[in-house]
């Protein structure tokens, strides 16, 4: 049996409600008052959903000057901790890759290394560790991901794995009806409307009842379930409030089944328009014009598994990424660490951007780029110095910055 298989669904005893439908414009406000008060949960929630402001200060000629230029490779682009997790294949095997690749472009790995030990530091300030465990995770970070840039081809180890071992026991066990049960409520066919999900306007309806239909998704479902001939209906779609940086744009759920009667499929199905990334590209890459396209290429290039199960489409004149979700596909949470669990957590996040990037570069640039990681060391620290002081820099900048937005945003609005 196919892994998200489930038969013989029973019919809601109650018909849903009908809930009004809002208007794009109308939803613009409420999305924009949610994203900055998500923001305001913490210091790490802040720097997840402030891509800009890393670049910001990335622009700067003096940082720009001080930083190393590796080989030209796809990067995240936003390269924190919850863009990273377990993610499973078609086959419903699970590796840890990078989990959103929105802001990936062709640049300079050494950004992905920036931002990531800027939500590592976070996450450590969140869970109140010592000063000193920073700069541990920092060094651990470095060798984590020497390690796998120059062994892109070894498994992880379970050694390497032990910080995330419940999650990735949780993946591998997790089916639809878990899925299911997290995204949509519950395991019937439709998906309940409420502060998550928003009722469609007429015409939007229309048209992903249309969408549903192009020959580019119908391929996208097949090659999932390996069947060429299987029937695909729309049951269900909804407005889906979902993420940080991406409200406010188009952002839908669709619920599809494949086959007929009791022997269906059902699958997610997330579209997510696709706008400019932040992140620098390199003047000698490729030029998208369509950023859809750039992004479903980045995440061939960095997390096999999300990028077969990803296409690039166009739904209201806008570019839209069509990505099936998948139940083993967690987001792993940095919170109340140990420092033990906080340095072997840095080590295997670090590993995974290694992995990403190394099996895009030539062996000869491996080891130059590693060489280049390895030197310039600040004195009493095992981790280069460019890395260490852009992290302090970064993240006194970001910790005044998300002080000031929640005096701006969410003053008067929390208890």
């Amino acid at each position: 049996m196919h892994p998200t298989r489930q038969a013989n669904y029973k019919k809601p005893k109650e018909e849903r409600v009908k809930k009004s439908s809002t208007s794009p414009k109308e939803r613009l406000p409420v999305l924009e008052e949610r994203r900055q008060l998500k923001m305001s949960e913490s210091a790490h929630a802040y720097v997840r959903g402030n891509t800009k402001q890393f670049y910001a200060w990335l622009a700067s000629d003096a940082v720009a000057a001080a930083l190393p230029v590796g080989p030209d490779v796809w990067i995240c682009g936003d390269c924190h901790t919850g863009n990273l997790g377990p993610v499973a294949n078609t086959s419903g095997r699970i590796e840890i890759e990078v989990r959103d690749v929105d802001q990936t472009v062709v640049g300079n790995p050494a950004h992905d290394l920036l931002r990531l030990g800027l939500s590592l530091a976070m996450a450590a300030r969140s869970s109140d560790l010592p000063g000193v465990t920073t700069a541990l995770m920092i060094e651990e970070m470095i060798e984590g991901y020497i390690a796998r840039l120059n062994g892109v081809s070894a498994n992880i180890t379970p050694e390497e794995i032990e910080p995330i071992r419940n999650v990735m026991q949780e993946a591998s066990k997790r089916r639809w009806k878990h899925l299911a049960e997290e995204r949509i409520e519950d395991v019937t066919p439709v998906i309940p409307l409420g502060r998550k999900y928003w009722a469609l306007t007429e015409q939007e309806r229309v048209e992903l009842e249309a969408f549903v239909q192009e020959e580019k998704l119908h391929t996208l479902i097949h090659n999932i379930v390996g069947t060429q001939d299987e029937e695909v209906t729309l049951l269900d779609a909804a407005y889906w409030m979902k993420g940080c940086s991406s409200l406010g744009r188009l952002r839908y759920a669709l619920l599809v089944s494949v086959g007929k009667k009791k022997h269906r499929d059902y699958h997610l199905l997330d579209i997510k328009e696709a706008t400019a990334a932040a992140a620098p590209r390199s003047p000698r890459a490729t030029v998208y014009e369509n950023h859809a396209d750039r992004v479903v290429a980045g995440a061939c290039a960095l997390s096999p598994f999300l990028g077969k199960r990803m296409i690039s489409a166009t739904l209201k004149n806008k570019p839209v990424i069509v990505r099936e979700l998948r139940p083993q596909d967690m987001k792993f949470e940095l919170e109340d660490l140990t420092q033990e669990q906080a340095i072997q957590t840095a080590r295997l996040m670090a590993g995974v951007v290694g992995r990403a990037h190394g099996r895009q570069m030539k062996p000869a640039q491996r080891q130059s780029w590693s060489k280049e990681l390895r030197s310039r060391h600040t004195k009493g620290l095992d981790a280069p110095r460019w890395l260490w002081t852009g992290v302090l820099d970064l993240a006194a900048l970001h910790e005044a910055a998300y002080l000031e937005h929640c005096r701006r945003y969410a003053l008067g609005k929390v208890s």
